[in-house]
Formats: structure tokens, C-alpha cells, sequence
């Protein structure tokens, strides 16, 4: 009869991995407040009141379900090595909720009631849709090959999770290179810290003396954002608040569904990346977990979707277990609904929060190589082209709004750029795994399959799931309206699938040849 087994489920590991996650979620808090109230000049009690507090109680649901999936693992596995899923804010839906929907329906009467309501409804919409779509994750886990699932969490890791944090990091430098620098010296380079000070709180501290110690000889960083925020208790009360905003939230679908989308696919991405690291996960249990949360904080007035973080082996390699995501739980969700939140967001320089970011795009990225297999990497390239386009949008999209450009008195050659920059973005991931996966047939020499998957994708390109051609990345069935790039890029599609087809009976190359290429 084997013992009974208690899981150690915490350890100093989780210190690190607290932090890592908490600051994730705290900046994207950050810059949802930062978009709301600097942006659309949206009050701050209704966003720091109502939006953050509910938007965090996801977080708190979400991460409490995956802490006690761990603790379920361990005890099945008997092992205490056992890693906690990690779960947060999603960063793309984010950008694209609070520009898209959220500040747009309070510019249609400057009602920031109706505005939260909206907002609420198309959460309410995204869960629901997340739910359903659940059943169907292993499914397509089995299909796509490993490469695929990991090539657009690298992809991610390096275009999305590190790009923004450097741009903090490269606007106030004096203490984010500091931060980056503990960071990269600890976590990757294997530097102990005297008495064992866990690596992210010393890189806070030691970035916060830096940039004091700037301020005290007379420089000057960029301000912090002032959001008025204050103490005070924000209770996320369940609510039916949303109802009022479905009327308008049904135009909103066409964002609202491929971003819900896309999350489900990148929680298939995650679970494979946890798989690999030691903690296999049921798909279908994580991606419900996911929809459960983005519900939860729909109904307590959330507006952003939760997701489950790439980056799981990054966590574990930290030493995190499950502690650390039932103390992001609780500290994002207090800290919203007692104001502390919001304090922080007016107090700390963001420059000195997001360097732990660059270590978990790093890790993403080193387990994309080190796991596939090497005559397939080639297509972990690839998978970034995509990501890259969506990351020069929202750069573009930002720029273009603040100086308030209307793109259609540009030159026609100029708009044509911005279409197919719009269209190579819009649907990202699932172009990057299509893409990658594309290739790792050809490699293989699965010319049927590769055939196919290229007129599926020209299927999706029709209808917008990926390539739309709108900015704000909505579905559409083909008419006499579409862009014609649409159908034009639908067409080599499918004649890229003819090609493959006509190639399956083709010889390899030569024996010699393969060996050359191999051990160069």
C-alpha cells in the first residue's frame, strides 16, 4: 500500500513565479486604464471602479480552477515537482477590446455606463463562444504537429511578450536596463544573489534605487501615468448589467469572435508547451477553465478575456509550483476591488515592472528550438512573419489614431501597403500555426495534407479568419465589397495546394544530398 501523499505545493520558486505573473497582469491593468482614461478620456471611476475589478476577478477564478488542477495532477502522478497552469489577462484582446469596442461605444454618446455594459455583453458573447469551442481542443492538439503548437508561442513570446516590455525599457532606461540586467544575470546566466534573494524582487528594488538615484542628480524620466487612482473598496458584485449592452454588442462579433478564438487556439499551444515540460494537462479541462474565467469576469463586470499565459516551462523552471497562481489569484483581485491597484498604477514606473517579461519570452522561445525536431525549425521562422505584421499594427494603428490620419486620402499604392500589412496581421496566431504546420508537412512529405490545409486556408481567408482586410479584424461574408486582395490571396492559396498536390508522387532529393545538408 503506497503512503499517503501530500503535495508540496509551494516553494521558493513561487516567490519568483508570483511576481512574473502578478506584474503581467498588473501592467496589462496598466495600459487598459492607461487606453481608457488617457486615450478615449473615459472617467477613472468607471474603469479603475467597476472595469478593473471585475476584469481581475477572471484572474482570480481562472487561476484558483488551475492551482487546484495542479494540486489534482499531483496527486494522481504523486509527484511534488508539479507546475500550476498560468492564467491572465489576454494582451491582444486586450488592445483590441479597449480600442475596438470598449472606447468606441463611449464615444458614440460619451455614456460610460453604456460603454461597461457593451463591453460586459461582448464578454459575455466571447465566453460562451470559448465554452463551446472547448470540446473541440484536443481534437486539433492530435492534428497539428508540435512544431506548429510551439513555433507560435515563440513567434508570441518574441514579437508580442518581449517587444513591448523593451519599449518601456528603452523609454525610461536607467532603471529598466538595471531591472533586465538582474533579471538576465540571475534567471538565465545562473548568478546567486547574496542570502538567496528571490531574482524579480531584487530586480524591482534594485531598478526603483536606480531610477531614485537618476531622479536625485536631476534627470528627468517620462511621467507616469496619473489616473487619480486612490484607496477605496470596488466590490466585482455578480451583476446583469450586460443585458443593456446587447443591443449594441451584436456588431461587435466580428472582433469579439476570432479574438475569443484565438485564445482557444493559443490554450491548445500552452497545454502542449506544459505537456512537454512534465505537466500533462487535459486540453479540454484548460480551455474550459479559460471560458469559465472570461465568463466569471463578464458577469462581475469585467471587459477584457482571461487566457491561459504562454510560458508555462519558464514558470517551472523558476521552481513555481501551484502557490504562485492562487497568490496572483488573490493579489490581482483584492488589489482591484481595494483600490491598490490603481495607487500602483499611478506610483510605479512600468519600465521597472516589465523586465521579468523578456526572461518568459526567452524561455518560450529556447523550448520552440530545443523541443522540435531540427529539420523542422525552420518552420518556427516562418510562424513569425504573422505575428511580427500584427505587432506593426498595433504599432501603425496607434500612431495613425494619435495624429488623427484618415488613411483613405493616402495614395492609393500607400493604402494598398496598409491592407496587406492589416490583412498579413489579422489572425495571427492561427496563420502562424496554418503556416507552420503547412511546412512541417512539406519537410515530411505529407504533400496530401499540405494540399488540403492550403485550401482550408483559403477557405478561412474568405471569410476573414484570418487575413481580414478591415483593421479591426472582423469576419465577412465575400461580396461585391471585399477587397479584391482577398480573393486574390484566396486564389494562391488554393493554387498552392494544386501545387502540392501535383508534387506528392515526386522523388526526394538524393541521398548524398540529404546527408550534406545535415551536417552542415
Amino acid at each position: 500500500m503506497n503512503p499517503p501523499f501530500r503535495y508540496r505545493w509551494a516553494a521558493r520558486g513561487d516567490v519568483n513565479g508570483f511576481f512574473a505573473l502578478s506584474i503581467d497582469n498588473l501592467a496589462l491593468l496598466v495600459s487598459m486604464s492607461g487606453i481608457l482614461i488617457g486615450v478615449f478620456g473615459m472617467p477613472p471611476d468607471v474603469v479603475l471602479g467597476r472595469m478593473v475589478p471585475g476584469t481581475a476577478m477572471g484572474v482570480l477564478i481562472g487561476d484558483g480552477i488551475y492551482t487546484w488542477l495542479a494540486f489534482r495532477l499531483a496527486r494522481k502522478e504523486r509527484r511534488h515537482d508539479v507546475c500550476a497552469m498560468p492564467l491572465g489577462i489576454d494582451t491582444p484582446s486586450m488592445f483590441a477590446l479597449s480600442f475596438g469596442v470598449v472606447g468606441p461605444a463611449f464615444l458614440r454618446h460619451h455614456d460610460a455606463d453604456e460603454a461597461w455594459a457593451v463591453g460586459m455583453a461582448v464578454l459575455v458573447l466571447m465566453g460562451v463562444a470559448k465554452l463551446i469551442a472547448s470540446f473541440f481542443g484536443e481534437s486539433i492538439r492530435r492534428i497539428l504537429p508540435k512544431t506548429a503548437l510551439l513555433g507560435a508561442i515563440s513567434a508570441v513570446g518574441v514579437a508580442l511578450i518581449m517587444f513591448f516590455p523593451f519599449q518601456k525599457i528603452m523609454a525610461e532606461p536607467v532603471g529598466g536596463f538595471v531591472g533586465l540586467g538582474v533579471i538576465l544575470l540571475t534567471l538565465v546566466g545562473g548568478v546567486r544573489l547574496p542570502w538567496n534573494v528571490p531574482a524579480v524582487i531584487a530586480s524591482v528594488v534594485v531598478a526603483l534605487a536606480a531610477y531614485a538615484a537618476a531622479r536625485w542628480i536631476g534627470y528627468e524620466p517620462p511621467a507616469i501615468l496619473s489616473t487619480g487612482g486612490a484607496f477605496g473598496l470596488h466590490l466585482p458584485w455578480p451583476t446583469l448589467g450586460f443585458v443593456r449592452g446587447l443591443d449594441l454588442a451584436w456588431k461587435y462579433i466580428p472582433l469579439a469572435i476570432p479574438a475569443a478564438f484565438l485564445t482557444v487556439v493559443g490554450g491548445i499551444d500552452v497545454t502542449e508547451s506544459a505537456s512537454l515540460a512534465g505537466d500533462r494537462y487535459a486540453t479540454r479541462t484548460v480551455l474550459l477553465v479559460e471560458g469559465i474565467a472570461t465568463l466569471g469576469a463578464a458577469l462581475c463586470g469585467g471587459v477584457v478575456q482571461n487566457t491561459p499565459y504562454i510560458g508555462h516551462p519558464a514558470y517551472k523552471r523558476m521552481g513555481s509550483r501551484a502557490a504562485y497562481t492562487l497568490a496572483t489569484g488573490l493579489f490581482i483581485s483584492i488589489g482591484a476591488a481595494t483600490g491598490l491597484i490603481g495607487v500602483l498604477i499611478s506610483a510605479l514606473p512600468e519600465s521597472i515592472v516589465v523586465p521579468i517579461l523578456v526572461y518568459v519570452g526567452l524561455e518560450m522561445s529556447a523550448q520552440a528550438v530545443h523541443e522540435s525536431e531540427p529539420k523542422h525549425v525552420q518552420a518556427i521562422a516562418l510562424a513569425l512573419i504573422p505575428v511580427i505584421a500584427n505587432l506593426v499594427n498595433i504599432q501603425m494603428g496607434g500612431v495613425l489614431g494619435a495624429a488623427h490620419v484618415d488613411t483613405t486620402t493616402l495614395p492609393a499604392a500607400t493604402q494598398r501597403d496598409l491592407t496587406v500589412l492589416t490583412m498579413l496581421g489579422n489572425g495571427f496566431i492561427v496563420t502562424a500555426m496554418i503556416w507552420a504546420t503547412w511546412l512541417v508537412w512539406v519537410i515530411d512529405r505529407r504533400m496530401v495534407a499540405a494540399a488540403w490545409l492550403s485550401v482550408i486556408a483559403a477557405g478561412l481567408t474568405l471569410v476573414g479568419l484570418i487575413h481580414s482586410p478591415y483593421p479591426d479584424g472582423r469576419l465577412s461574408i465575400p461580396d461585391a465589397t471585399t477587397p479584391r486582395l482577398v480573393f486574390a490571396l484566396a486564389a494562391g492559396y488554393v493554387l498552392l495546394g494544386a501545387l502540392c498536390a501535383s508534387l506528392q508522387r515526386s522523388p526526394r532529393k538524393a541521398a548524398a544530398t540529404e546527408q550534406t545538408a545535415a551536417t552542415t
